[in-house]
């Protein structure tokens, strides 16, 4: 015990002391505010696209679109700005068209300056209206629904208007709308923020975890691969059993991730107390009452230790970093696959597919953490804690003599070497 405890504090400090180290703890907080803000940095960058619309139906829609088109309130920002169309009076719709594209194509400009991103011709249709919209970034589809919800509502009041619904009824009848109040069967009251905050704990701890497994990866594969090359690992196993090895580089690497996890989360809570106090104190709540906490713990150290154990056993069978950049495609794309499926557990925590998928060892602390907030019954969390666990004793059984072999083996990687030691192992 002492000898690996030696190990991982001797791993533990090459990593602490390096400036890469601190500078990734400072970085990724920034990281994470850049991608969270980033989507709201752009669309605040981007100037309001002029939009025209050209109304051939005599129903005067465009007043219409001009009033859907503001935002509730000065803080939004405006859908689109609404100009006049250039080039107009028109003859019909096709000569509208003809004289939009170069405007919308941006070969011409306004009059008054400035480039025209979309144009809408209304024209009488089957349905009552037609619509064609030219636009010069046809995936932005935003002015295209303004427009329409805009004419239908126009349609429809003027609809219930032909029918005799006075002006004074048609505001009323848009005033109207039911009062929801959202109940949650499990506290047998109403739904309190707590309660979703709750359902996303559960999924939060699972990126988490995939956060850590991720990190931890690239870190024992360097370790390993470094030491190999340089034969450290052979001096290793000439003063400690391989457990010992294997088990104190997988505490250093988790001590560093820890590190680093504590500084995240410290600056994430100190962050989320300030600037959504209730939020933060719900958080803390949910984590610290009903064993919570010791639940994700449970899947979160049982899920790092089983990839650990697998990364760094591969790891010794590795001469180069390119060698284990072949292999980490493979094992990213296994450790993706629970990603596809945690998010679905926010809103379907009780749905069959995750259940069985819990039962499956490389997915059970993934989906098993994001179904935290369904309350799994008791049975099912002792037994995947157990095949978890099982997997894991099962991995470091095989792992053992894998490790050595590997460590003591030089030339390229072979797939075939790697399951022949398994084999040798497992016809013990």
């Amino acid at each position: 015990m002492n000898r690996l405890l030696k190990i991982a504090f001797r791993d533990y400090i090459a990593y602490v002391r390096t400036a890469g180290f601190w500078l990734s703890i400072l970085l990724m907080p920034l990281g994470i505010f850049v991608f969270g803000g980033a989507p709201l940095l752009v669309s605040r960058s981007e100037p309001v696209p002029n939009l025209a619309v050209v109304d051939f139906t005599g129903q005067g829609y465009v007043a219409q679109v001009g009033k859907f088109l503001k935002p509730a309130s000065p803080e939004q920002r405006p859908v689109a700005r609404l100009v006049d169309p250039p080039g107009g009076p028109f003859a019909d719709p096709a000569d509208a068209a003809a004289h939009l594209k170069p405007y919308v194509a941006g070969t011409l400009a306004l009059p008054g300056g400035g480039q025209l991103e979309a144009a809408a011709i209304l024209k009488p249709g089957p349905e009552g209206v037609d619509i064609d919209y030219w636009s010069r970034n046809v995936a932005d589809r935003s002015g295209e629904y303004a427009i329409n919800q805009a004419v239908s509502q126009a349609m429809r009041r003027a609809s219930l208007a032909r029918a005799g619904i006075g002006p004074a009824a048609l505001a009323s009848v848009d005033a109207l709308s039911p009062r929801v109040t959202d109940y949650s069967a499990k506290v047998g009251g109403k739904a309190s923020q707590r309660e979703k905050v709750r359902s996303f704990a559960g999924v939060g701890m699972g990126f988490l975890l995939w956060m850590v497994v991720f990190t931890g990866a690239g870190m024992l594969l360097n370790s390993v691969i470094e030491e190999k090359s340089s034969r450290i690992l052979e001096v290793l196993l000439t003063s400690a059993s391989v457990p010992q090895i294997m088990g104190g580089k997988i505490l250093g690497v988790a001590c560093v991730t820890a590190t680093v996890l504590g500084v995240w989360l410290t600056i994430g809570g100190v962050a989320l107390s300030i600037t959504a106090p209730s939020i933060a104190a719900d958080l803390g709540s949910v984590l610290l009452t009903h064993g919570m906490i010791a639940y994700l713990a449970l899947y979160f150290i049982g899920g790092y230790l089983m990839f650990a154990t697998l990364y760094v056993t591969v790891g010794a069978f590795c001469e180069t970093t390119r060698e284990a950049q072949t292999l980490l495609g493979p094992m990213m794309i296994l450790l993706s696959l629970p990603m596809v499926f945690m998010t679905q557990a926010i809103s379907h925590p009780d749905s069959p597919l995750l259940a069985t998928l819990s039962w499956v060892p490389v997915f059970t602390p993934f989906m098993m953490a994001a179904r935290a907030a369904s309350d799994p019954p008791l049975w099912q969390i002792a037994s995947t804690g157990a095949l978890m666990f099982a997997t894991t004793a099962l991995e470091l059984w095989l792992a053992g003599p894998a490790f050595k072999s590997g460590a003591l083996s030089s030339g390229r990687f072979e797939i075939r070497n790697f399951f022949a030691t398994l084999a040798r192992r497992t016809g013990e």
